[in-house]
């Protein structure tokens, strides 16, 4: 059963804690990726390697029948959703909702070196892409296939308009979720280090279990600093509301942090959290997937996504 934590007033007003979260999901192994779409939630279950749909009006339905192990989605600055591939090595658009298996290819080599297994995704308002990279993918072949790094090392990508990818950060363990700030001035980045295995169930807290915050001046990454640790599990995916307030997706929950990073409240769950997004007709409901299951909660936000 999904609960509370209160660490500041503020957290009361953001979240609806009189009101028990919905469980619109359930029977996957590890759910990720969630992104609202037109009228719907899609969202992947990575080592089943496929994307579902899920709709007040649909329930529960298969998107996507062979996802390639995809892991991380968004929407572009077109209304078309962008993933990251593990199967792949690459990060795609998809060109029409009504077909999913069409794509075209946004980044898959650097340096001419097959990328590792591109993990999440967010589009700037100047149309770049930012993704990270981390070995998850090709560490074992439960989300993806077993292989060494080409390019060895993981990484934090930026696609321009002209097609080329260039490295905005080399010194993470495993980048993993990122989010921009509102005015995009900031880039929080969740650095999950510490997990070792697949699904996470493997934790090494002497390798980092964080989350950076970089200042973006003419899009490169500067003055990188430790927002927050995480002390239960580690970060994973990152939202970012309209206010600035980041929402974490760690180990028993959602954290939702101020911008200085100082923890306002928990959503917590009885399963390890991978991701989440804002969505549902208000756009106001944050969703959310955790390990075989997605849920719903209600609140009072609105993802920064919606000022692009």
């Amino acid at each position: 059963m999904l609960s509370f934590q209160i660490d500041h007033p503020l957290f009361a007003d953001f979240v609806d804690t009189t009101t028990k979260p919905e469980l619109l999901a359930d029977g996957c192994v590890w759910t990720e990726g969630p992104v609202w779409l037109a009228d719907r939630l899609y969202f992947n279950d990575i080592p089943n390697k496929r994307m579902l749909s899920w709709s007040a009006t649909d329930g529960v339905q298969i998107a996507l029948a062979n996802s390639e192990f995809s892991n991380g989605n968004t929407v572009g600055l077109d209304g078309r959703m962008v993933s990251c591939e593990h199967g792949g090595r690459r990060v795609i658009v998809r060109n029409k909702p009504e077909d999913l298996n069409s794509a075209s290819v946004i980044a898959d080599q650097y340096n001419s070196l097959a990328l590792n297994s591109p993990n999440d995704v967010v589009v700037k308002s100047d149309g770049s892409v930012w993704f990270t990279d981390p070995s998850y993918g090709i560490d074992s072949n439960v989300e993806g296939y077993q292989s060494p790094s080409a390019i060895g090392s993981n990484n934090v990508y930026r696609v321009d308009l002209d097609g080329s990818v260039n490295c905005v950060a080399d010194d993470f363990e495993k980048p993993n979720g990122l989010a921009f700030s509102p005015d995009e001035s900031l880039l929080y980045i969740a650095d999950s280090g510490a997990a070792r295995g697949a699904g996470f169930d493997e934790l090494d807290y002497s390798l980092p279990h964080h989350v950076r915050v970089f200042d973006v001046i003419d899009n490169e990454l500067l003055s990188g600093r430790l927002l927050a640790t995480i002390e239960i599990g580690v970060p994973d995916g990152l939202r970012v509301d309209t206010d600035g307030y980041l929402w974490c997706s760690a180990g028993d929950g959602i954290r939702c942090l101020s911008p200085t990073g100082e923890l306002l409240g928990k959503i917590l769950t009885p399963n390890a959290v991978a991701n989440c997004c804002f969505g549902g007709e208000s756009g106001t409901d944050l969703f959310i997937t955790a390990s075989d299951c997605v849920y719903r909660v209600r609140t009072s936000r609105r993802g920064a996504e919606s000022l692009r």
